[in-house]
């Protein structure tokens, strides 16, 4: 049987700017499976909360939006097309958490945790705010829940992490999300996503990494390697993509049920 999606809402950007300026919420974090077009929507909610902070701060100094990415696997320099980093889409909205690891390395939750903290603190000591953007479930909740990953060791002091989180998922309907899926590969298989992986490969980072990383990665090196056709490489690849939206849902599902409260709109 599959799961009933969340019922859309609408977020009303006027009454949050004035929440988060009130201190409510210290920072708005969007989420939402692959190809459900979240980049996009915090790109548009950026702009909407800077023109209603800027209306609510009646002509005093008002807060700027700047996202910072929660994408375990942006982090890495020279894999663009395979995480889909489309940084086109940020236009004149400042970003952070992109690009900050070479490829090859093997960056993990705990050093996320860390240099959100770096990112977050800076942020708000220039008074921008913040806008967490990403569908990676760990991260998003080391990032807003404060995890205590070595509880005798401590990582971070969770004084350095937010503290009051408005929570937005991007829903769209399960055949939408397959038919952006399917067009999104194939327009990064046009890309050059195959020649990514060569050049990375050529440039000294081990397959067995790239194949670490998963999906486009995972699959697309196999076929480097001649492990497996072109037409096996797409048709595994799909399936693996539609599957890991499906577990990105259930872990956001999953959140819910936790206690965490996501308002879901439509885009």
């Amino acid at each position: 049987m599959v799961a009933e999606l969340p019922a859309p809402e609408h977020v009303d950007v006027d009454a949050l700017a004035r929440e988060c300026l009130d201190g409510k919420y210290d920072v708005v974090c969007v989420l939402g499976p692959t190809a459900s077009g979240k980049t996009r929507y915090a790109v548009d909610l950026a702009h909407r909360m800077d023109e209603a902070f800027a209306r609510l701060c009646a002509g005093g100094v008002a807060p700027r939006c700047e996202i910072i990415s929660a994408d375990s696997r942006q982090v890495y320099r020279g894999m663009d097309i395979g995480t889909g980093k489309d940084l086109c889409e940020y236009g004149d909205v400042p970003y952070h958490m992109i690009d900050i690891r070479p490829a090859g390395d093997r960056y993990n939750v705990y050093e996320y945790q860390k240099d959100f903290a770096d990112v977050y603190g800076d942020m708000r000591r220039r008074g921008a705010f913040p806008i967490l953007c990403g569908g990676t479930g760990l991260y998003i909740e080391a990032a807003t829940c404060a995890y205590d990953f070595h509880k005798d060791d401590p990582q971070v002091d969770p004084a350095r992490l937010p503290h009051n989180t408005f929570y937005i998922g991007t829903l769209v309907s399960r055949e939408l999300r397959v038919q952006r899926i399917d067009a999104r590969l194939r327009a990064r298989i046009e890309e050059g996503l195959v020649d990514e992986i060569r050049r990375l490969i050529d440039e000294g980072v081990d397959p067995q990494t790239l194949i670490f990383y998963g999906l486009e990665y995972k699959f697309v090196t196999r076929h480097v390697l001649g492990e497996i056709s072109l037409e096996e490489m797409y048709t595994l690849l799909s399936n693996a993509i539609h599957q890991f939206a499906k577990r990105q849902m259930t872990w956001f599902r999953g959140m819910e049920r936790r206690g965490i409260r996501i308002h879901w709109v439509e885009v």
